[in-house]
């Protein structure tokens, strides 16, 4: 491929920063994969031996750990490409579309990913990671991002060896080599993919799209809040539908709601303008992605958190469901806390203090109806809101001001 040729694949910078259709395309293979990962959350928590005892649902939801942070790479790195690339060049829809298909069977195998499609799960992976980098690698000469890719080639290779032979192993041996997978990946990104003799890569994707990567961001928070209503009125479709059971997809929408809230205002709204105020965009960047990791972590959790109270509103919640129903918005309000650290350099009292008195109630919930926790969780979360809103009651809008 000429020179010319592997520049009309880039993105250019007068180009517009909003995502493509195809990106929305793209996203709606993750819709299902949520799905999915919550589905797993909900096993851990309503096994028996588990849901009793709060440390073991921990151990269970390690697991699952692994496996969304598996898809939320595959997303990321996919957010990546499109962000440097032309989405609207054919080469580039092709990849987009591969690694959906690819998503698609990863998000199909996550249920039995643990036991008999450990293979499967493994294999996608590798196959997604392994020959997307390995394409852009060979179309790509003459440019200085071939070098990137074949330094992440090197990675991905090398986290492949425990990515596949976790998959032939026992139970705890897979647990413990495909964390060993996961760390390489992500290191190997975090550091710039360091190969000796070759050096690492010196690109940020965040120093040249920061806009189009924060709405990324937003839109896929927007996905999972979509999973959780998916996810909530599914659940009360598998029962009867009598009143304890409605009120409780009442809750669910309210929690939604407010974690939506919380989200978009303010900080949700300028993540792109805080990236291009800031000095060091790179770093601001990682600490949006990983805001947004702990965030879309917390949704989930809400989202299991809430089909375990539709499926028994009024019974006596288990210490585990306890830690689903409020471990989710506490989650998810660390996140936020980090992200506002992102656009302000500051953290607001209310979000630390939400966290705190989430905490503090897990206790004296145990054996409550879940319904009731829930109800305490949207109320922790409404607090929040509402201090949003006296704050900035009369205030111009505030501006980004990131961390220098």
């Amino acid at each position: 491929m000429t020179t010319n040729r592997v520049a009309n694949l880039l993105r250019r910078r007068e180009s517009p920063q909003r995502p493509t259709f195809l990106e929305l395309f793209f996203d709606l293979v993750f819709v299902f994969a949520l799905t999915r990962i919550v589905h797993e959350l909900v096993l851990d928590y309503t096994r028996g031996h588990v849901a009793e005892r709060l440390t073991t649902s921990l151990a269970e939801n390690g697991e699952t750990l692994l496996l969304f942070l598996a898809v939320w790479w595959i997303w990321t790195q996919t957010a990546w490409v499109t962000s440097r690339f032309d989405p609207f060049q054919p080469t580039i829809q092709f990849v987009v579309i591969t690694t959906m298909y690819g998503s698609l069977f990863l998000a199909v195998a996550i249920s039995g990913a643990l036991a008999e499609t450990g293979l499967l799960f493994a294999s996608t992976y590798v196959a997604i990671q392994v020959g997307r980098t390995l394409f852009f690698g060979l179309i790509l000469r003459g440019h200085n991002l071939r070098r990137v890719n074949m330094l992440a080639l090197v990675w991905f290779g090398a986290s492949a060896v425990p990515w596949l032979t976790g998959a032939f192993a026992p139970e705890v041996t897979r647990n413990s080599l495909w964390t060993l997978a996961l760390a390489i990946d992500y290191l190997g990104a975090r550091f710039g993919w360091p190969v000796p003799g070759l050096g690492r890569a010196q690109v940020s994707p965040w120093a040249g799209a920061g806009e189009h990567l924060a709405e990324r961001y937003w839109q896929l928070v927007i996905v999972a809040l979509g999973e959780t209503i998916l996810t909530s009125g599914s659940s009360l479709l598998r029962g009867p539908i009598v009143a304890d059971r409605t009120l409780a997809l009442t809750v669910s929408f309210l929690a939604t709601v407010l974690l939506w809230r919380i989200y978009f205002y303010r900080a949700g709204q300028i993540l792109g303008e805080a990236i291009a105020a800031s000095t060091d965009p790179g770093r601001v960047g990682r600490l949006a992605e990983f805001s947004h990791l702990l965030m879309v972590s917390g949704i989930l959790a809400t989202s299991a958190g809430s089909e375990l109270t539709l499926v028994d509103p009024t019974g006596d919640a288990k210490p585990a469901w306890v830690g689903a129903i409020l471990g989710g918005p506490a989650l998810f309000l660390a996140g936020r806390s980090v992200f506002e650290y992102v656009a302000f350099a500051r953290v607001s009292r209310p979000r630390p203090i939400g966290i705190l008195v989430l905490a503090a109630m897990a206790p004296v919930m145990v054996g409550l109806p879940p319904l009731e926790v829930a109800a305490a969780a949207v109320a922790v979360l409404l607090g929040v809101a509402a201090s949003d809103t006296i704050r900035a009651h009369g205030r111009p809008l505030e501006q980004a001001s990131p961390p220098r």
